[in-house]
């Protein structure tokens, strides 16, 4: 076979390797690949009660939504998880906790304790369970940061209940090594212009004011 010729075979045999349709397992890894590229972002997971749903106004509105619309509006590696249901005590978010974290967060919001507040449960339960939530994510995935959410309650279960209720919070945090928000519904506590008509849980303007308060301890972090 002259060299020319030899040449011209070698082209046309690889043409034809080079066009032939991949390999299933192929396009499936291929597949595979872009997907785990898509689901690189770190993770911001709020995990609370019906303050962190939203209550009474669309989920985008909430503070949670609120924070994922600022990130990528900067453009931020992050993505957020919604973990807040509506009637959650501290009590139930031990139980629930576990089944969020089978996926890393790189930051863990903690919003629990105001119904606990609002059904007079013992302070000491509740900083129990505080605290067990705050150990849980700990062990499992030491080098998450975790922001801590205080509340406080109105003296409708008495003064010293109240202020007790609002000093475990810090004491947690301090305890726990953990960052404290100091007031989660500072500045919206209280102001029927902020709030539905329940009293209790804010209105679009009031997540807004909320979504700041967060922010400027959730910013540092990222």
């Amino acid at each position: 076979m002259k060299l020319n010729s030899l040449i011209l075979l070698c082209v046309l045999t690889l043409s034809i390797f080079s066009c032939a349709p991949k390999d299933e397992k192929v396009v499936q890894s291929e597949n595979l690949e872009q997907q785990e590229t898509k689901t690189e972002k770190k993770l911001i997971l709020f995990f609370g009660n019906s303050l962190t749903a939203g209550y009474g106004i669309e989920a985008e509105d909430a503070f949670p939504g609120l924070v994922a619309s600022r990130i990528d509006s900067l453009g931020l590696d992050y993505r957020i998880i919604n973990g807040g249901l509506s009637g959650e005590t501290t009590a139930s978010g031990v139980a629930r906790l576990e089944w969020f974290l089978e996926e890393e967060p790189d930051i863990f919001i903690l919003e629990l304790g105001g119904n606990d507040g609002l059904r007079g449960i013992a302070i000491s339960e509740t900083e129990k369970n505080l605290r067990a939530m705050i150990q849980m994510v700990k062990a499992k995935y030491p080098k998450t940061r975790i922001l801590l959410a205080g509340m406080q309650i109105p003296p409708n279960m008495g003064q010293d209940y109240a202020s007790g209720f609002r000093e475990l919070y810090p004491r947690v945090s301090q305890e726990e090594n953990v960052t404290l928000i100091p007031f989660l519904l500072e500045g919206v506590a209280g102001n029927p212009a902020l709030n539905l008509p329940d009293g209790i849980h804010p209105t679009e303007e009031g997540h807004l004011i909320v979504f700041e308060t967060i922010w400027e301890f959730l910013a540092p972090l990222i």
